[in-house]
Parts: structure tokens; sequence; C-alpha cells
């Protein structure tokens, strides 16, 4: 310890620097002075930014406010000048005038109806000189009385269309145009067509921005708030809560460097933007917060006083350095050394856990390498005799079959292709047994042409369930490879079954089987299901595209590690026109035993 004691100190430097002051001495003067000018500059610069930021900002709020207020306004007067010319148009009518006359109203509303559909209006409601509906796009309506609403009354008095804006018995306002129906100087009734602008209210309650329209009077017909429908505007703006005292004391702070607010809606200080709208003295209001201009005004004041903060910090921090003593540089030391020491301590511990985690490990890592054997061998026992008892199950159904049918020797048949795959079987398991040694004691001369015939009759059973078109293309002359037959057609029957899962939802299934030679044997299997994605990982022990429960992804790679003993190999690859491709190419009998010798 003593050496790395010795260490510490050399690094540290310790000892008096040249030019350090000693504890307790006092600025002097020319230091109070810089101090004092910075903050100076500081308050300065933070007053001059917040005046200038807070008319930027509060400018460029004002305009985008006053632009979303023309794009408003041109929609309600859209809206307006769209609904206006209805009335006019239906009070022409010859349909609903001769319904007024004759008093059958049957199909009137039916009328209205598609008349609404093709001008998009709100509503329309036909009333008789008396004042009753007699046609209306909302059916609740017919025979209710609107005698001494505004709209009837206002039509009866004029012949032009009149728009009324009337308090709704639901609260709000209806906006409507009316126009009196007369035949030959006769009133027979009156036309009333809404104007939907409740729907811009809707529009305008997803925005932070308070938005109104008031009338000529200054009422307010269309606001953001339904409650405010029917007040002055002067009654909106001076609806305030009571400040608490700490919002006194902000509003005093911020009123000596900023303008005052426009105006004050729910307590809180906004600025008001005021637009006309060109129909019968209407106006249109909107009220920013001016929260939204102090949060980008406060942004730009923080960053400035966070960098007057760090220039006096690290004035401070370059003054203070003049004031450290030997002592606490001597303490510092003495941290180092006690801060090493902890971590020789915790070094050694965790190597201590480390050896005794990799112990464990070991042990752990041997069990799981016995229960990976244990399990491969067991799905691949099961892989390997599930295609034999499949085929057993379907030969004892058709003997039983065959004899229920009283057709003995045919189920002897049956029972003989019974025998041939119980000896498949048990070949199986000899060779799953000798497994491990791959042993070549079994090769012998194989003509591949047998093999893919005996293959096909092993898959017989599952070609007879479904439709499948097989193309079959095989040379005259037999194709010899020095193999071990059983496991060669293993290979085959596990591609035949592999296509066949590949194409099962098909209409039109197919495959082609082609045994081509030249300098080898090649067996190619080829479909046209979806094809194959991932070519890296097929010949890889577990992998499969099968869904749980009908496949465990050994074939594949038991076939390659079948060919690779035989001294083939087996390759995929997509098709031209889609689907897979499996080639199985094998050296023909005379290479064979050349290369063997």
């Amino acid at each position: 310890m003593s050496e790395g004691t010795s260490k510490v100190s050399a690094r540290s430097g310790l000892g008096p620097g040249p030019g350090l002051g000693q504890p307790g001495q006092g600025m002097t003067w020319w230091v109070k002075l810089t101090l004092g000018l910075i903050v100076l500059v500081a308050v300065g610069v933070v007053l001059v930014t917040n005046r200038w930021m807070t008319e930027r900002y509060t400018e460029t709020t004002r305009n985008r406010a006053e632009l979303r207020l023309a794009f408003y306004s041109g929609n309600i007067i859209s809206e307006i000048q769209r609904t206006s010319i209805v009335p006019l148009l239906l009070s022409g009518d010859p349909a609903i005038a001769e319904a007024l006359a004759s008093g059958e109203f049957s199909g009137t509303s039916q009328r209205l109806m598609g008349v609404q559909g093709e001008i998009n209006a709100a509503s329309i409601l036909l009333l008789d000189r008396d004042g009753i509906a007699r046609g209306a796009t909302n059916r609740n309506l017919l025979g209710s009385n609107h005698r001494s609403r505004p709209y009837f009354v206002q039509a009866s008095r004029s012949v032009d269309t009149v728009f009324t804006a009337s308090e709704a018995p639901g609260g709000g306002y209806d906006f409507t145009y009316s126009r009196v129906i007369s035949v030959g100087g006769r009133t027979l009734g009156v036309i009333v067509v809404a104007a939907d602008l409740s729907k811009y209210e809707r529009a305008w309650s997803g925005l932070q921005d308070v938005v109104l329209v008031t009338d000529s009077e200054n009422r307010v017909i269309l606001a953001t708030e339904p409650r405010w429908h029917g007040m002055s505007l002067e009654e909106v703006t001076t609806t305030t809560d009571v400040p608490t005292v700490f919002d006194r004391a902000l509003s005093v702070t911020t009123g000596l460097t900023s303008k005052a607010p426009d105006a004050y809606l729910r307590g809180e200080a906004v600025l008001r933007t005021e637009a006309r709208v060109p129909f019968q003295g209407w106006r249109m209001v909107s009220f920013a917060a001016y929260d939204s201009v102090r949060e980008k005004v406060n942004g730009v004041l923080a960053l400035e006083i966070m960098g007057f903060a760090i220039l006096m910090t690290m004035i401070s921090y370059f003054l203070s350095r003049r004031a450290w003593s030997l002592s606490m540089l001597a303490q510092r030391e003495s941290a180092e050394l006690r801060l090493l020491n902890a971590r020789l301590s915790r070094e050694v511990a965790e190597r201590q856990k480390v050896q005794k985690t990799l112990e464990v490990a070991e042990l752990t890592l041997v069990q799981s390498s016995k229960l990976a054997a244990l399990g491969e061998m067991s799905a691949a026992v099961s892989h390997e005799l599930n295609q034999p008892l499949a085929a057993m199950k379907t030969y004892l159904a058709g003997a039983r079959l065959l004899l229920l049918r009283k057709r003995p020797e045919e189920a002897l048949s049956s029972f003989q292709r019974i025998d041939d795959l119980i000896e498949r079987m048990g070949a199986i398991t000899r060779q799953l047994k000798s497994y491990a040694r791959k042993g070549t004691e079994a090769l012998e001369p194989v003509d591949l042409r047998q093999c893919l015939s005996s293959a096909l009759s092993m898959m017989e059973p599952q070609l007879k369930v479904r439709v499948v078109k097989i193309t079959r293309t095989l040379p005259r002359q037999p194709v010899m490879v020095l193999a071990d037959r059983l496991r060669l057609e293993q290979v085959i029957i596990n591609l035949l079954r592999n296509a066949l899962d590949a194409t099962k939802d098909l209409a039109e299934p197919r495959l082609d089987l082609i045994l081509s030679t030249g300098t080898q044997g090649i067996i190619t299997v080829r479909d046209n299901g979806p094809g194959i994605q991932d070519f890296d990982s097929i010949f890889e022990p577990f992998y499969t595209t099968k869904k749980p429960g009908e496949g465990v992804g050994l074939g594949l790679a038991i076939s390659s590690s079948i060919m690779t003993d035989l001294g083939g190999r087996l390759t995929a690859h997509s098709g031209e026109n889609g689907g897979a491709v499996f080639e199985m190419q094998l050296p023909l009998l005379g290479t064979a035993q050349d290369a063997a010798e």
C-alpha cells in the first residue's frame, strides 16, 4: 500500500504552486469593480432583451391571429352565401307551391330531404301560412308551431329573403334564411333554410386561442365557449378570477418591462385581435394567451441569465483557486487513498464472485449439453418414424376396408406393405443408433431411378389424399451411384413431403421430379409453392417455417447430413417462376470408386 500511496502523491502534484494566495485573503478593488460591472451589464441586457423580444413575439402572434381570423371569416361568409340562394330556389318550386295550395304534404318532406342532400344545407323547414311545419328534413318537427319564431314573422312581412339569428330553445343560436311562398299575390307559406355555422364552433374548440363572433348589437353569437352565447363582449372580457399574491407580484415585475395586456379573459392576460365580418355588422374577435409570448421571451432570458451565471461561476472559480491551502490538498490525497483501497477490495470480491460463477456455469453447461443431445436425438427419432407410422395407419385402414368387402387378396398386399414399413422402421432405429459413427459399411451400387420410384411408392398414401400434378423426367439408362439405399430414399421422401406441405394451400399444386446425369447424378425436386426466404438457415437443425406442431425443423438438417456422408451434397434455390428447387448431387458409380481409391 505504500507504493500505491507514493504513486498517488506523484500524480496529484502536491505542494504550493507559484502565485497561490493565502487563505482568507480578500479581493482587490479591481476584482470588485469587474464583478460590479458584469452585474450591471447583465441587468441592462436582460431588460433590453425582455422589451425587444416581447414586442417582437407579440407582433408575430398578432399577425398570425389576423391571418386566422381572415380565414375563419371567409369560411363563414362562404357558408352564408351558399345558403342564401336556397330559399329563393325553393320558393319557386311548383311542387312545393302545389303542396301548400292543395294541403297534400305526403311527399314534401322527402322532396326537402333530396334538396338537402344536393345542396348540403343544415336543415330545411316548410311552414304553412299559419306557421305549422308541413314538411321538414327533421321529421320530428312535423306538426310543430313556428308562428312566433322570428324567421316566420319577418319573412311574412317581406317579399325578399330574410336572414335571422335567433336564440335556439336548447341554447346557442339558429341562423336561418326564410322566404315567403306566394302565388298570385296570395301567401301560401314560408320556406326556412338553416345555415350550419355551429360546425365552425366545433372546429374552433380544438384551438388554444379563444375565438368568438358578435352581431351588430355586440352580442356573442358564436364562441369556443358555449356559455358565452348571448353575452356582450364586455361581459366576457371583464369576467376575471381573483389573482393570488404570487400572480400580483408577477404582474408587477412583468409590468416593469412589458406592455399591459389588451384584456383579461378567465383571469388570464390575453392579446386581443379583432376583424370585421362583411355581413350585417358582425365582428370576429380572437384572444391569444400572453403565456405563449412570455414562454418564448423567458426562454431567451433564461439563456442570457445562464450565460452570465456561467461567466460569474467561472470568475468565482478562478478566484477561489487562490484560496486553496495545503491542508485541502492533503485531505484530497487521503480521500484518493481511501477510494483506492475500497476499489481494490471491490475488485478482489468481484474476482472471487466471478470465479464461483464460472464454476457454476461450467457445471450448468455440461448438464445443458447432455439435455440438448438427448432432446435432439428424441426429436430425430420422432421425426424419422412419423412417416412410416402415418403410412402404416393408412394401409391398415385400407386393409380393414378390403376385408370388410371380402377382398382378402388385396388386403394381403397392404399387410405386405405394412411388413415392409416395419422393416424400414427397424432399419431407421438401427441407423439412428449408429448415427454417431457415420460408417460407410452399408454403401452399395444403387440405381437412382429405383430410389425415386420407391420413394414415390412410400408417399402413395399422402398423394392419394390430394390431387397433385407430378411430372417425372427420367433417363432410359440406369443411373448408378455408390450409396446407402435406405438413407437415400429417406432424403427423397423428406424433400417430397416438404414440397407437399409447401403446396397444400394451392388450387393446382405441381411437383416436378427430374433425374439428370453428367459428371454427377442429380435428382431435382421442384414445386410451385411460395418458395423459401431464408436460404442460409434452412439446413440448420430445428429451423422451420411450419406452424407449431407440424414440424420440428430436422428433416432438411438430417437430409443434408446424409448427403454429406454419402459424398454428395444437398442444395436449394428459388425457381425462375417461383417455388423452391432442391437438388441432390451424388458422384456416379465409376467416379465415386476412383475417389475412394
